[in-house]
């Protein structure tokens, strides 16, 4: 790919990711507020401004390697929003409400990217272009965030969700996996599918994971703002 179209690229998919993630970081804050607790309103991190949520690593530096490794889905985060669940005013009830946020907020931004698209037409054809595939991106990495989030697997919004919802039991042990979770994922998004490569299998297990449902989700998303 020659480095003009590699800018050009790249500049469709960086407003999309830099909104997605400060405004799913900023719907978990703004919740937990709602919720009793005031850690992320206190530390400014219910904002709209990106710089208050970029993660080097996890904003910038991972969707650019998978951008450049030409990988079947884009994915980044942001710094996580720091919530006190014990001020909740119904602790484990209210953190699932506060974990739901950021792919709530991601699904509303995929149907508002939608619904816009319909005005690209009206711009200028380069304009026009270059809008249409800023939101066209923005409806795919909202979508494929709200999902890979909803896997439940702790430090993820699912797994904080499923800790929520299940019996202690199950929820504990779950639970339990929190300070290893990103160390999984990792290994789960790069290394499992690298060596699967070397292999000759795929073993793209996360992409297999959220592919069907990221699918349905864009399907009746476009389905339903008339973009069918």
């Amino acid at each position: 790919m020659q480095l003009g179209m590699m800018l050009y690229v790249a500049s469709t998919w960086v407003l999309p990711v830099l909104l997605a993630v400060t405004l799913h970081e900023a719907a978990h804050g703004f919740v937990a507020h709602l919720l009793g607790d005031d850690t992320a309103y206190r530390l400014g991190r219910v904002s709209f401004n990106p710089l208050k949520h970029i993660d080097p690593f996890g904003t910038i530096l991972m969707p650019a390697i998978l951008l450049f490794l030409r990988s079947p889905f884009l994915f980044g985060y942001a710094k996580p929003v720091p919530v006190n669940y014990r001020a909740l005013h119904r602790p484990r009830r209210d953190m699932v409400l506060v974990a739901a946020a950021g792919p709530g907020m991601n699904i509303a931004l995929a149907t508002l990217a939608a619904l816009l698209f319909h005005t690209a037409s009206y711009l200028p054809p380069g304009a026009g272009s270059w809008v249409a595939q800023n939101l066209e991106n923005a409806l795919i990495i909202n979508v494929v965030l709200a999902v890979f989030n909803m896997l439940p697997l702790p430090p993820l919004d699912g797994g904080r969700v499923a800790v929520g919802l299940l019996p202690n039991f199950l929820a504990e042990p779950l639970a339990s996996l929190e300070p290893y979770g990103m160390m999984i994922l990792i290994t789960l998004l790069f290394f499992v599918p690298m060596f699967g490569a070397q292999m000759g299998i795929d073993l793209n297990i996360i992409s297999r994971l959220i592919g069907a449902p990221t699918e349905l989700i864009v399907r009746a998303v476009v389905q339903l703002t008339g973009n069918g």
